[in-house]
């Protein structure tokens, strides 16, 4: 495995420096002093991802038609690392051109995707993901929104949840039930559509962190042309399965406190008026810590590697979600505990370093569900990649109007 760049790949990391130390540190773009609102957070992302668009450094691995540039899977690497370096908004963006985007450009028309991709790519349409429902979250092929064939519209009927960023997007691509008399896994349809259309009802949810990324979303008689319909009818799991392969990466990786800060942390507090760092127990910790993102680092090395090579990264991806979620959860909750009552506080201008152990102890839990549970992620890795026995199905080939469900 070779980590270091090829002469071309080295021009490509000059060229992505060079534009960020230009524009990712405008005054405008950087996060200011002061807490932000929802609202002004949004603006200033989308003025982030229009710069990135007029200079051609979104959506790289895009062809250049849907708003993107034709790089290397590689180039796209190194464009995240350099990226990543900088205190940027992308986080609207991520599911849109990480999930929604590849799924479109799979089973969309040309016409279709011309017209939409460079608008999610410039950042001037926002996408979200409707699959989540209150009976169907880990188990997805369980979900029991109705689309029912009309003329050249479908009718659709049901409620998603725990929808991120629902409530500012544009768009969706959202996965329903159309024949309830075949196995639950066969009776799926996929569409994309404006959340603007007639019938669609967003209820943000309140959330302990008191923020409000998700919601639930209602569909009364909500008409959908047939012509926005992604894939065969009755063949929704297989073009779900896509977006679900493309979740993997695109938010696979729990950010924010890490052995870094935790280290930094332990420096500046005290136990028993000594630096905690000279605490063995302490030193411990930090130390598995450090082990487990030493294994992250090479782990996403192998999906680099495979990336090289023109390959797609399977199920072994799961592995980083698993690790990295619990890990933010851990580092959050022992960063606390070393600020002792100072951890309390929940002000980020009041708290050592600006919140970021409150902030990583109150997000991680959402993290460890949001693109599927530990456990589910764990059956992915044991079944799809050590090959280990599946589990057991009762109601995998039972038609899914005959299966129990709540007081039926």
């Amino acid at each position: 495995m070779d980590f270091h760049d090829t002469k071309e790949e080295a021009e490509f990391r000059a060229e992505a420096r060079a534009f960020l130390e230009q524009y990712a540190t405008r005054d405008d773009i950087r996060p200011p002093q002061e807490p932000e609102s929802p609202e002004a957070f949004l603006a200033r992302a989308k003025r982030w991802q229009q710069i990135k668009y007029d200079h051609g450094w979104t959506c790289l691995h895009w062809p250049q038609e849907y708003g993107g540039r034709g790089v290397t899977p590689i180039q796209r690497v190194i464009w995240a690392e350099e990226e990543g370096k900088y205190n940027v908004p992308t986080q609207p963006f991520a599911i849109g051109q990480g999930m929604c985007g590849p799924t479109m450009m799979a089973y969309a028309t040309e016409a279709q995707n011309r017209d939409l991709m460079p608008r999610m790519a410039s950042g001037e349409d926002i996408w979200c993901q409707l699959f989540s429902e209150p009976a169907g979250g880990s188990d997805l092929a369980n979900l029991q929104t109705r689309a029912e064939r009309d003329g050249d519209d479908w009718v659709i009927n049901g409620q998603k949840i725990w929808t991120s960023g629902a409530h500012y997007s544009d768009w969706g691509i959202l996965v329903t039930r159309t024949d309830p008399t075949v196995p639950k896994h066969k009776g799926l349809t996929f569409f994309f559509l404006n959340m603007r259309t007639p019938g669609v009802e967003i209820k943000p949810i309140k959330q302990i962190s008191g923020r409000s990324n998700f919601n639930e979303v209602f569909f009364t008689d909500v008409r959908i042309p047939d012509a926005q319909r992604l894939g065969d009818v009755g063949d929704g799991w297989k073009v779900s399965i896509t977006t679900l392969m493309n979740e993997r990466l695109a938010v696979g990786d729990a950010s924010g406190a890490d052995v870094a800060d935790i280290l930094a942390l332990a420096r500046q507090a005290e136990i028993d008026g000594k630096p905690a760092f000279q605490n063995a127990a302490v030193r411990a910790k930090i130390a598995d810590w450090y082990c487990q993102w030493s294994g992250l680092k090479y782990t996403k090395a192998r999906v680099i590697s495979a990336l090289s090579r023109g390959e797609t990264p399977g199920p072994e991806n799961s592995i980083t979600k698993i690790v990295s979620a619990s890990k933010l959860q851990e580092i959050g909750s022992f960063g606390l505990d070393l600020m002792e009552m100072g951890g309390i506080m929940t002000s980020p201008e009041h708290m050592p370093f600006d919140g970021l152990f409150y902030e990583a102890y109150m997000w991680a839990p959402g993290i460890r569900v949001a693109g599927g549970t530990d456990e589910i992620l764990r059956n992915i890795i044991a079944e799809r990649v050590l090959g280990l026995p599946q589990d057991i199905r009762v109601d995998k080939d039972v038609p899914y109007n005959q299966v129990p469900q709540g007081n039926r």
